[in-house]
């Protein structure tokens, strides 16, 4: 991540649409809601309110991270997509590839977060202080120097999945907050929201969406 912000200039991917819900794949590289100043001004808020002007935000993925982000489309669905987020009944899939060979086949992170102040918007574990934050993984496939590994966090922390894998050993591939050497010497921040499971706002129906992994 240098300091120049350069977002990809590519057309908005819509995955689904309808009269509560708009769900899209987000690109790396592009910010989710306006960052401070002019320059930071274009963001994944900013383009899709140019096409749907009643788009609402619901949640965000940090810059670097690619894949499926939920707005809404009414005050309504903003109100019951932000309950279902605040009460962690959303579930969410992210596929990472990370540093060297993990060992287990599966496995927990349970370690509280903060942010790190003299850092920010870095984060770290503090256990005086710091919020719960649970990450479950899983081993998807092996490669020469990385591990590719499904992530499914519990919980929505800022960094989460990011400081979770570098404390167990294991940054994702081109981090550059939390990557050092070899692991971060990637084209970009080696993780992606893959899928989003969620009740609609209109009758609670359960609905999983998902954006294919670029990598």
């Amino acid at each position: 991540m240098s300091d120049e912000y350069t977002p990809p200039d590519e057309p908005l991917k819509i995955v689904h649409q309808d009269h509560e819900l708009l769900l899209v794949d987000k690109p790396a590289g592009l910010l989710s809601v306006p960052g401070k100043g002019a320059h930071l001004a274009d963001c994944l808020l900013s383009r899709i309110q140019a096409v749907f002007p009643d788009a609402l935000l619901v949640h965000r993925l940090d810059r670097d991270t690619s894949g499926i982000m939920v707005f809404a489309m009414t005050p309504h669905a903003q109100r019951h997509l932000g309950l279902q987020f605040e009460k962690r009944q959303v579930k969410k899939a992210y596929v990472a590839r990370v540093w060297g060979r993990v060992a287990d086949r599966e496995g927990t992170v349970d370690l509280p977060l903060i942010v790190d102040w003299p850092n920010r918007p870095k984060q770290h574990v503090c256990f005086e202080n710091g919020k719960p934050a649970i990450t479950d993984w899983k081993v998807l496939k092996y490669e020469e120097q990385a591990t590719r590994v499904r992530l499914f966090p519990q919980t929505g922390r800022s960094h989460q999945l990011r400081v979770h894998m570098k404390e167990i050993g294991h940054p994702i591939l081109g981090d550059p907050f939390y990557a050092e050497g070899e692991a971060r010497n990637a084209l970009r921040l080696m993780l992606h929201a893959e899928s989003l499971r969620l009740r609609h706002p209109d009758g609670g129906k359960g609905l999983t969406f998902k954006a294919k992994c670029p990598f």
